[in-house]
């Protein structure tokens, strides 16, 4: 009998691998403020660590989370991305973030594709590329600014551009992708181009439909009262919709979070209930990232990813300077406001993981070229925000 109460089965229960991946995350974050290093990269790294090419820690179960696991994630992010879009902050914002923003994550997209097109990669793999190069990580740059006290011109565009250039960069991405299949397939002209509007078009238009009785729903709710149940239901189905559909889940969800903040009158509440519901999903979604890295490939793509790395840094520089010319801005704003978007994060990976799902043989490649591009703009964009932000005079001596 005691030998029995003793055995341990080998078969790990899911309720400690949870517990392990949660509190590794709770690790991670205490780890990044004592040294500085973004949470981001730690997870990442001890998740390449723990894979199957180093220690190998990870029971084979876990892998066949990682789809599920995203597609959740993901369609948090996006509904989270759909109040930035056209929430009120928007509307604050102002003519000169709008324009600066746009042109930023243009120039990130054409400077990354016109690179990848001069080395001779193939088209689709430069296409897709060029759809993540836009993606930045708001919250290493809001961190900084708000460390260092920062206030002034270039401080107010900078925080006004991050909380919506990963907005355009996800509607640029969808197309591009849809392009990307358009290439990659023998279907002809007008059968790829009914299915990116069905795509593009039916993602929003789903989440539009689906964000008029989720806005009724919140509007109509006491002061204070919960709001996870319907907030995070509403987002779950939409997203589970969409792919059923086979329509872009990521536009789906944003639309749905567009619809609610301008819809609902506590438009608040089911964003904040949904920011407090992701932190877990996103803390397993990056450790399962770097589990999935192939370290085998990082070899080949060094020059793919050198290029990917400095024609994203140029694009974002020279974009962001040409864009503040043409919206006018201070020329303190124009000197330094590309230097301050460099940080890239999750949505960049969550894209890399879509396209891995599209498109296996291309994708098995970007992602661990993604992977260590996100660690280096990682560790570097903030150390750039606060050189840029001291040159400008905006942190107080």
């Amino acid at each position: 009998m005691q030998h029995e109460i003793l055995h341990v089965s080998g078969h790990i229960p899911l309720t400690l691998i949870f517990g392990v991946l949660l509190l590794t995350g709770w690790f991670a974050h205490v780890a990044g403020e004592k040294t500085g290093i973004p949470r981001v990269s730690l997870l990442l790294v001890i998740g390449v660590i723990a894979g199957p090419d180093m220690l190998d820690l990870v029971p084979d179960q876990v892998s066949s989370w990682f789809d599920q696991v995203t597609h959740l994630a993901l369609a948090m992010v996006g509904f989270l991305l759909g109040e930035r879009f056209m929430g009120r902050e928007l509307k604050r914002s102002g003519r000169k973030v709008l324009i600066i923003s746009i042109g930023e994550v243009l120039s990130a997209a054409v400077a990354v594709f016109l690179a990848t097109q001069l080395i001779g990669l193939d088209p689709v793999m430069g296409l897709l590329l060029a759809a993540m190069a836009p993606a930045s990580a708001p919250a290493a740059t809001l961190d900084v600014i708000n460390e260092e006290g920062a206030s002034g011109p270039l401080s107010g565009i900078v925080l006004g551009v991050v909380a919506i250039d990963d907005a355009w960069g996800v509607i640029l991405f969808s197309i591009l992708l849809v392009l990307a299949q358009a290439l990659n397939s023998d279907m002809a002209p007008l059968g790829w181009m009914l299915s990116a509007i069905w795509e593009v078009f039916g993602g929003i238009a789903l989440g539009v439909i689906l964000g008029f009785p989720m806005a009724l729903m919140t509007g109509h709710m006491r002061k204070g009262e919960p709001t996870l149940l319907e907030a995070s239901g509403f987002v779950l189905l939409c997203g589970g919709l969409a792919l059923w559909l086979n329509i872009s889940y990521l536009l789906a969800c944003m639309a749905l979070g567009a619809t609610v903040a301008n819809r609902a009158k506590h438009y608040k509440r089911p964003f904040s209930d949904i920011k407090g519901a992701i932190e877990p999903f996103m803390v397993m979604f990056f450790l399962l990232a770097g589990f999935k890295m192939d370290i085998g490939m990082l070899p080949s793509l060094g020059m793919i990813g050198a290029v990917y790395i400095v024609s994203r840094t140029i694009g974002l520089i020279g974009g962001g300077a040409l864009a503040s010319s043409v919206a006018g801005a201070d020329s303190v704003v124009r000197r330094n406001v590309g230097w301050c978007l460099l940080s890239q994060a999750g949505v960049a990976l969550g894209l890399a993981l879509l396209v891995e799902e599209r498109f296996p043989e291309v994708g098995s490649k970007i992602l661990p070229l993604v992977i260590g591009s996100t660690i280096i703009f990682e560790l570097l964009g903030p150390i750039f925000v606060r050189w840029r932000l001291k040159r400008a005079g905006e942190i107080p001596s």
